[in-house]
């Protein structure tokens, strides 16, 4: 008889541990459930990103890159900068023309003088 009454409080503290730990249960079920979701996203982000990778490497990116965004951004800014000005749109343009002329002469001097320097000529 002693045997069957521990044996009955043992059944008795086990199925209140078991009632007690029900909810718990439960929360960390949907914790793993958030973990689980979250570790799928990251993968899935990841397995998108070497794709685009990969698609810009072989060619075949469809989305806008990154560059014709920073480009398209660029043109925006020098619009506006051209608009708020404080000077007049005669003097931004002569501005402009003058920079754009000294670069290019820069840049005919750059080449001509790689040229020369390829093939020995000079004054040629």
């Amino acid at each position: 008889m002693k045997r069957d009454r521990k044996n009955q409080i043992l059944k008795v503290l086990i199925g209140t541990g078991l009632y007690l730990l029900d909810p718990v249960r439960g929360r960390i079920a949907d914790r793993f459930s958030d973990i689980s979701d979250r570790a799928r996203h990251t993968y899935d982000d990841a397995v998108d990103r070497v794709s685009d990778i990969s698609d810009s490497i072989r060619g075949r990116f469809e989305r806008p890159s990154r560059l014709k965004w920073m480009l398209f951004g660029m043109s925006v800014g020098v619009g506006a900068g051209l608009l708020l000005a404080p000077c007049t749109g005669r003097e931004a343009r002569e501005s402009l023309s003058d920079r754009v002329h000294d670069i290019g002469d820069r840049v005919r001097d750059r080449f001509q003088s790689e040229s020369e320097q390829t093939t020995g000529t000079k004054g040629m």
